[in-house]
């Protein structure tokens, strides 16, 4: 696992984890999560769905607690501490709700009132995020990138350090995701931290400069994209094509020389390989000749396919014993578990 380096940290967490009751059992959504967000700079959350972004967000804004492990922002413990750093985050979790008869001026001139924020700060905001054309028009006719870069603004009219987005590019189309991505961007070039969690790899890659991958509420790795990608760089591997008849002997030539061979669809994906050259070479020795060879670079999404492809959504669940009706009540320590009390849902934190 690649590590971060010491230093001052934006958030940092240390065995944390939550689990979740219900009649049925006990599910793990963190299970022992320790993570570090450097100071500035964009910082990718990634992980399939079900493996607690989401649940580790909620946590480190006070929303949900945790049932161990601690959490800090800008070394402050929380939620303990929340109120004292609370103006220095900014957070959209879930879906953004707006007035939708009011334009996207009004809408944070309400906002700006209600969180003590003078009025003067909402023009800015609206022209950080590339809104001025469209500040008097309604909510109710903006594109989803608009109204996912409405609440961007919304989150900056405290003007934060730290921002975190949990899933903000989610329905957008590629131009809203465009868009989206260029603001957080210029955010961490002006100095600030921005936490992002998503699931689109390819476009996290783009922007964040380091990142954090867990997997069943756990981290497995972490660093510096350009060094992830790095070490998944160190066992390349090459498409090869070659004609029908040779498949089968192709891949026993290959596993042979001790690679790894995978079929996809018409074409054979050779893992291991030093470089193409000693592909080609080998299946030339054997009088097999190729009709295609590509070697596959690296990247963030290898890279996450490769540590968490045998992962599924969700933590591990313990049965607890159900109580006949009637029958005598659960024996100590076997208490049928409460059912599960919702999670509030926060639209926009500023």
């Amino acid at each position: 696992m690649t590590l971060l380096d010491d230093g001052d940290l934006a958030i940092e967490t240390r065995g944390l984890r939550k689990t979740y009751r219900s009649v049925r059992g006990t599910s793990v959504g963190v299970e022992g999560l320790d993570l570090r967000v450097p100071v500035g700079g964009v910082h990718g959350f990634l992980g399939p769905n079900g493996s607690g972004k989401t649940t580790t967000i909620r946590m480190l804004l006070g929303l949900i607690r945790p049932d161990r492990g601690t959490a800090a922002i800008f070394g402050h413990p929380v939620p303990k501490h929340l109120p004292d750093v609370v103006g220095r985050v900014g957070a959209i979790v879930e879906s953004p709700k707006f007035f939708p008869a009011f334009s996207a001026r009004r809408n944070l001139s309400l906002l700006a009132d209600g969180i003590g924020t003078p009025r003067s700060r909402v023009d800015a905001v609206i022209e950080e995020v590339g809104l001025t054309g469209r500040a008097k028009d309604k909510y109710r006719t903006y594109s989803l990138g608009m109204k996912q870069r409405l609440a961007i603004a919304a989150t900056l009219l405290k003007d934060p350090d730290l921002l975190i987005f949990d899933e903000p590019t989610n329905g957008l189309d590629p131009a809203g995701i465009r868009e989206v991505r260029q603001t957080m961007r210029s955010l961490a070039d002006q100095g600030k931290t921005v936490l992002v969690s998503s699931h689109i790899l390819a476009e996290v890659e783009q922007i964040a400069d380091t990142v954090s991958i867990v997997a069943r509420g756990r981290l497995v790795a972490a660093g510096r994209v350009a060094d992830l990608i790095g070490e998944g760089a160190s066992t390349r591997s090459v498409r090869v094509r070659v004609a029908p008849e040779d498949v089968t002997i192709a891949t026993s030539v290959l596993e042979t020389g001790g690679l790894l061979v995978r079929r996809e669809h018409d074409a054979l994906l050779v893992d291991g390989a030093g470089d193409a050259a000693q592909v080609n070479r080998t299946l030339g020795e054997r009088g097999v000749w190729v009709q295609e060879l590509t070697p596959l670079h690296a990247d963030l999404e290898s890279v996450f396919l490769g540590l968490t492809q045998h992962e599924t959504p969700g933590g591990h669940t313990h049965r607890g014993k159900r109580r006949k009706r009637g029958g005598p009540p659960p024996e100590p320590g076997h208490a049928a578990a409460p059912a599960a009390r919702p999670e509030p849902t926060t639209e926009v934190a500023s």
